[in-house]
């Protein structure tokens, strides 16, 4: 559960406020003149708190109760503006465009792509196959993650294929998050961006049907994960 202590508003409309930023394409400025119509009066920088301290931990929650995803992944790269510069977005999903992982990473390169691909594996398995583009940095992580393999002793390996035309559903998939991230033009902190990104990811995830919540609108699976 995550603890709402000291919030000088109530957690419906705190959560209220957050789910709308991650969910649809508005600015802070946007969100405040939002909420002033229903009667909240509450500035941008007060918003932006709130995104960065709940974001990441209803992503946390929300992780523990998703669906089961397939074992046929899809893995790219998108780009973010960080402080004026641009970053990298690692996200995996599965065949049937279900959201696996994502990790926001300041260089694009080996190290980042094994992190990643560890990161991926720990909260879902290890996949059968693995589609990503051209890119050496990532097959090399996937390498690394194949020699772990062996070194267990497993008699299996991750199929590695890189094939472009494959991984067009997560090109497709990385629209949604460019959408969202459009209007806030560029990030003012590593910290800020990670978790604003982890409830878009979540937002999206709601929106994909990844949580089996029949009958209930986005914003109350959204709140559920707050315990």
């Amino acid at each position: 559960m995550i603890d709402f202590k000291g919030a000088h508003y109530p957690r419906s409309v705190i959560l209220y406020a957050v789910y709308f930023y991650v969910r649809f394409a508005v600015s802070y400025r946007d969100l405040e003149e939002i909420m002033a119509e229903r009667g909240v009066d509450v500035d941008h920088a007060t918003l932006n708190r709130w995104v960065e301290k709940y974001s990441s931990a209803i992503a946390v929650q929300s992780h523990r109760r998703k669906s089961q995803t397939g074992r046929s992944w899809r893995m790219d790269e998108t780009y973010v503006k960080v402080k004026g510069r641009w970053m990298y977005l690692y996200r995996a999903i599965d065949k049937w465009a279900n959201t696996l992982d994502f990790m926001l990473s300041e260089r694009r390169d080996e190290a980042a792509a094994t992190a990643f691909f560890a990161k991926a594996i720990a909260s879902n398995g290890w996949p059968d196959k693995v589609v990503v583009d051209k890119s050496g940095s990532n097959a090399a992580g996937l390498f690394n993650m194949n020699c772990l393999l062996v070194m267990h002793n497993w008699y299996w390996l991750i199929d590695v294929l890189q094939v472009k035309y494959l991984n067009n559903i997560i090109e497709q998939d990385h629209r949604f998050i460019k959408k969202i991230t459009r209007p806030m033009q560029t990030f003012k902190s590593v910290s800020s961006a990670a978790a604003t990104l982890a409830g878009i990811e979540v937002a999206h995830m709601i929106r994909k049907g990844q949580f089996d919540r029949p009958g209930k609108s986005g914003f109350e699976q959204f709140a559920d994960f707050a315990g």
